[in-house]
Parts: structure tokens; sequence; C-alpha cells
């Protein structure tokens, strides 16, 4: 896997070149805690996800994503919102020069066991108060945000 380097509100980011439909699930376990992942590339803690494959709904691309990065099996039960923010950009190490769109999708575990992908270091259900210390991208904190809030209609931004 290549590198990639995050870029936000940073007016030296490249121009992007890219944009491809990718989703995220935010899992919260019984206690509270938010599944996440340590990528491997940028060392950030971040929800499971990734980009849709052609033949696939994107619900179906967020599904089949956190099975393959945590191990877990999950159901979708609502929409967080939709992330789109063209100020963060993300910058692979084969040139290609992403803008952000993610749809984030709240969702919930029905089985399987966590494991560790070749695209993470760690993947754990981590609290809200836990995540505040670790290195964790500002658009994934918005969403942590979101979540937080309890907002009961989808971020449109």
């Amino acid at each position: 896997m290549g590198s990639r380097r995050d870029y936000y509100r940073d007016q030296n980011a490249p121009k992007p070149n890219s944009l491809k439909p990718g989703g995220s699930a935010l899992v919260a376990d019984e206690a509270g805690r938010v599944l996440m992942q340590r990528r491997g590339d940028s060392g950030n803690w971040s929800l499971p996800g990734g980009i849709m494959e052609v033949g696939e709904t994107l619900e179906e691309c967020v599904i089949r994503e956190t099975r393959e990065e945590t191990g877990l099996d999950i159901e979708i039960t609502g929409l967080l919102g939709i992330y789109t923010d063209p100020e963060h950009v993300i910058e692979y190490s084969d040139g290609e020069v992403r803008q952000e769109f993610a749809i984030v999708y709240r969702g919930r575990v029905v089985g399987g066991e966590i494991q560790v992908s070749h695209e993470s270091t760690e993947v754990r259900f981590l609290s809200l108060e836990e995540l505040e210390g670790l290195p964790v991208h500002p658009t994934v904190r918005l969403r942590l945000q979101h979540h937080r809030e309890q907002w009961q209609t989808p971020w449109l931004g």
C-alpha cells in the first residue's frame, strides 16, 4: 500500500485530480465506545471504510470494508452524514490527489471477531474521551462530534 498525506485547510495543498465515492461506518458498542482503526499509512485513528467498487452499493461497500479492515460484520442502522469538504485533500504516492467525498453510516456489530488488516496497525473500540488524546484527523473528529451530539438528522456538508 502506498503512502498518503492529508491536507486540511492548507493553502499549499496540491490541486485535486480525483473524486471517488467512499463511505465509512460509525459503529458504537453497548458502552458507547466507537470502532476505530489505526491507519498504517498515516498513524491516525480513523473509522473503517473505503471506496466503492463497480457493482456494489455504497452500503455494501461500507459493510465489506468494515469486515476487511476490522474482522467485524455489521449492519447499517442509519446515516450520520455526508462529508464533502473541498478543503480536505488527500495526496497518494501514485500521484492521485483526491478531494474528500465520504458518506458515513451508523452501524452495529452482528458478528465476526476483531482482526487487524494489512491497512491498519490496531483495531479496537475506543471511548470518545480516549480519542481526545489520540491522533485523529480533524475531519474524523467532526464526525465523532456529530455522533457525540446525537444529531437526529444527517450532516450535509
